[in-house]
């Protein structure tokens, strides 16, 4: 009796164990698709302040075009006026009659022509529309792929958020850098490898590197000069690493070095402090062609 006892009492301590491990598990899911929800849910804002300008600005178009259509229907009633009056000019000389009617003429080609650059506008802005769209889904895309390749290091003070139009990388310098160093330590070096190997396939993105650094005033010795020339040697010490990737265009990259002056939190505490020596790197997409389709509009 005494060993069937005990055998029962084992079996509901091991049922007891298993089941607060699967509510463990069930809890960390939770939190982790809660996180998710809340950054998709800040990237959909970020959206739709994007949209709201779009539609802003299309509007704008809109009411431009309906201004060019007002008057082209009331020069459509202009000529209908005139052409009401032929009868009347039958009764004048040949020659006053002939003038008129090449004036209709020169003014039914205008209206014409005007009718046909309102057609073509409206291509253009259907077609400045459609990059918009595709640009937005291909920044959308690239930060996925982003956060897929970083994933390892978003527990090591690395962030990838995407915000109006463009996606930021931030990484903290104890990810990266010795204090007074620009020299990238290995972990870094494998954080911006994978970082590289995102940018080897989107040719078509602007990258731009920002170094940044806390309000104490450098004291070490050497070459450096302060704190916004270490900001730029770190900026450019993560330039070169991305360049050792052949498939990466150095066109596409910008250094800079912005120093302190562009805090993201209080220099006031040591956490402060530590989130505000970074590096951050700005992808955003090239606007050469949207900036040609906005001229032709114009």
């Amino acid at each position: 009796m005494k060993k069937t006892v005990t055998f029962i009492i084992v079996a509901f301590s091991l049922n007891a164990c298993v089941s607060n491990r699967v509510f463990n598990d069930l809890e960390f899911r939770y939190a982790d698709l809660k996180t998710n929800f809340n950054q998709q849910t800040k990237t959909i804002e970020s959206l739709n302040i994007e949209l709201k300008d779009l539609t802003d600005k299309f509007v704008a178009q809109e009411t431009a075009l309906q201004q060019v259509e007002d008057s082209l229907n009331q020069k459509q009633q202009k000529l209908e006026q005139m052409e009401s009056s032929l009868d009347l000019l039958k009764l004048n000389s040949e020659t006053a009659l002939q003038e008129r009617i090449t004036e209709n003429e020169a003014l039914l080609e205008k209206i014409a022509e005007r009718e046909n650059e309102l057609a073509d506008r409206m291509a253009r802005v259907d077609e400045l529309e459609g990059l918009i769209a595709r640009q937005q889904e291909a920044m959308r895309t690239l930060k996925e792929k982003l956060s897929d390749a970083l994933l390892n290091f978003e527990d090591k003070g690395l962030t990838v958020v995407a915000r109006d139009g463009k996606v930021y990388v931030s990484m903290e310098n104890k990810l990266l850098f010795q204090s007074g160093s620009w020299t990238v330590e290995n972990e870094g070096q494998r954080a911006i490898d994978g970082l590289g190997s995102v940018l080897a396939d989107n040719p078509d993105i602007a990258v731009l590197i920002e170094g940044h650094t806390d309000n104490v005033p450098y004291s070490g010795k050497g070459p450096l000069k302060g704190n916004w020339d270490l900001s730029t040697k770190r900026a450019t010490a993560i330039v070169n690493q991305l360049l050792e990737n052949p498939n990466i265009l150095p066109q596409n990259l910008t250094a800079a070095g912005r120093g302190q002056y562009l805090p993201i939190a209080p220099n006031a505490t040591r956490e402060g402090r530590a989130a505000n020596r970074r590096i951050e790197v700005v992808l955003s997409p090239q606007l050469d062609e949207i900036k040609q389709i906005i001229n032709t509009i114009d």
